[in-house]
């Protein structure tokens, strides 16, 4: 019978459990973390913290303690110069069991046992002393204390405000719109092309008023002095077009321009 026996011989006597168990910790020591039955993980934490409790002291003694359990110095030194120093500030707990489920086969449970301190998930923030925050009794108090010197802060921020010199009055700039000059368009004039346009405009005449005003024998030297086929211009009824266009007169200036072959009478 096995009343009050707790521990799980795991199908094996003694000395196999025992063999087991010790290849299993050097295992977990030199890698960390190790992947097998949750059987077995659950009957290796209790083998494997009492010999980390044990290198905390880093001894002589405590060193022959532990090889005389494993029997392997690349595990001891692995124990004793990597893994306490990290686990120093840890009063217990060395260890973190993580089920992962069936394995495929013979359907027994997996189970994933690591060190704790070196997990890079769960182990974040482990050794960082945080200062709690000081807890005053008289909360009350404080806060009137804070409402009033913020009421102080307001009324030394509003006083100077008032106090500062009113600004000068700078008078509103008014534009106003240039009027730009439009020439008209003196191709309506028969006779007056584009060319001859350009050059009574560098010339001067921009409009139909100063091309009425223009006498004949002014225009003809106008269009004398930029040479080319000007000369043979006849300008003589260009002011009297000039003028019939100045007044709007459009229909006038049609019935002068049918009567008109190239500008000539």
């Amino acid at each position: 019978m096995r009343h009050g026996d707790k521990i799980n011989n795991l199908g094996r006597t003694a000395s196999h459990r025992n063999a087991l168990l010790i290849n299993l910790t050097c295992q977990l020591f030199e890698h960390k973390k190790i992947v097998t039955t949750l059987a077995k993980a659950k009957a290796l934490r209790p083998f494997v913290e009492p010999l980390i409790t044990k290198s905390k002291q880093n001894t002589t003694h405590q060193r022959r303690l532990v090889f005389s359990r494993l029997q392997d110095k690349v595990a001891v030194k692995a124990l004793f110069d990597v893994i306490s120093p990290k686990i120093a500030s840890r009063p217990g707990g060395y260890t973190r069991v993580i089920k992962l489920g069936k394995r495929v086969g013979d359907n027994a449970e997996l189970a994933m046992i690591e060190l704790v301190d070196y997990n890079e998930i769960y182990g974040k923030g482990i050794g960082e002393t945080t200062t709690p925050a000081k807890k005053t009794r008289r909360a009350g108090k404080s806060k009137k204390a804070s409402e009033t010197h913020e009421d102080k802060t307001v009324k030394h921020a509003t006083a100077p405000a008032a106090e500062t010199a009113p600004e000068p009055e700078v008078a509103p700039v008014v534009k106003t719109k240039s009027k730009k000059s439009v020439a008209d368009d003196l191709t309506k004039i028969e006779g007056i092309g584009p060319k001859a346009a350009e050059v009574l405009q560098e010339g001067g005449i921009t409009s139909f008023a100063k091309l009425a005003k223009s006498k004949a024998e002014d225009i003809k030297e106008i269009l004398e002095k930029s040479g080319g086929h000007f000369n043979a211009q006849d300008p003589t009824s260009w002011p009297e077009q000039a003028q019939l266009a100045a007044d709007e007169k459009w229909d006038e200036l049609k019935v002068l321009q049918d009567k008109l072959i190239g500008g000539r009478e």
